[in-house]
């Protein structure tokens, strides 16, 4: 599997939706990876599940599926994959505890051989290719990442992504990227490395640290997708990109906004939409004495009108910025 750019979007469960997506993507997200997807309720066909793998207009499109069972897992790649999926990412790191309680996540790094087996029956039931997310191990005393993306390559997965964490570490402390050369080293198949990536540099030292062909973006995009493309675009030019005016910030926040109503309907696209529209506030350059009431105002919005209303004050510019940008 090509690696077309050098910065993606991470999986966040909850965060990644379309929406999310399009937009890096539009800023130029090399690939974007749906949230993650429970397995059993992708392959019930239950309604909340479907909406997190769609991926109308993206290309590619990257479904990520979680789950314990092979049977779930293979019903849902299949549908995955007759909706339109590029490819196939199986969650072998998720870290929550309600996640890992039900053998899926990173607990399956505790169980290899059932890990495997999810990985066969996934590969087995599409034709379109499978990638398989993963930590450094469940803790400092089993860091088995190097066994398990070796296993998979050997399955057939083509693609390997690791947070270089462990799950017991959750998001606390550094994360090791130097610690994911051992699987840089152990397989052939590309490797992306994941955690703790902010910006440009950051990204430089971790693709020399790690030896992977690109890196993953994950918490530091929430609330500026565009980040993803910026960081793509110094990557591959050595240049820094030209900072996204207001009012580009301002169309995509309100597109994703917009989304979500169209999603979820206007009150549950509302309960939706408050993380993001909080985290647009927290990057957005406006006097930080301003953020927190302007964060407030937002995410107490009941109705879209007072939600576009703020937004465009948080973006606020001169009109010729907001034209320019526009016929651009």
């Amino acid at each position: 599997m090509a690696i077309h750019g050098l910065a993606v979007l991470a999986p966040m469960a909850g965060v990644t939706d379309l929406g999310m997506r399009r937009v890096a993507q539009q800023f130029g997200a090399a690939f974007t990876v749906s949230e993650m997807v429970a397995a059993p309720g992708l392959a019930r066909g239950e309604t909340e599940h479907r909406i997190r793998a769609e991926g109308h207009g993206m290309s590619p499109h990257v479904v990520q599926i979680a789950g314990c069972q092979p049977a779930d897992m293979a019903e849902a790649a299949r549908l995955a994959e007759g909706s339109g999926a590029t490819w196939i990412d199986i969650n072998m790191g998720c870290p929550s505890k309600r996640v890992t309680g039900g053998e899926a996540g990173s607990a399956l790094m505790r169980d290899l051989p059932q890990a495997l087996q999810l990985i066969r029956a996934t590969v087995s039931a599409v034709s379109i290719p499978v990638t398989v997310k993963m930590r450094l191990g469940w803790d400092d005393a089993s860091r088995n990442a190097p066994d398990l993306a070796c296993r998979a390559e050997q399955e057939g997965v083509a693609m390997i992504a690791v947070h270089a964490r462990t799950r017991c570490q959750f998001y606390k402390g550094a994360a090791d990227w130097p610690a994911v050369r051992r699987v840089t080293e152990a397989v052939r198949i590309p490797v992306v490395v994941n955690g703790d990536c902010a910006n440009a540099d950051d990204a430089n030292r971790m693709i020399a640290a790690s030896g992977a062909q690109a890196v993953m973006i994950g918490r530091a995009a929430v609330g500026q997708p565009w980040i993803v493309g910026n960081i793509s675009e110094s990557l591959a030019t050595g240049q820094t990109r030209r900072p996204v005016s207001a009012a580009a910030r301002a169309l995509a926040a309100r597109g994703h906004y917009e989304w979500l109503l169209s999603a979820f309907g206007t009150e549950k696209g509302l309960r939706h939409a408050r993380k993001h529209l909080a985290a647009y506030v927290t990057h957005a350059e406006i006097d930080p004495a301003e953020k927190d009431g302007m964060r407030a105002r937002l995410v107490r919005s009941e109705t879209p009108a007072d939600v576009f209303a703020a937004l465009d004050q948080v973006f606020a510019e001169d009109p010729g910025e907001r034209h320019d940008a526009r016929a651009a």
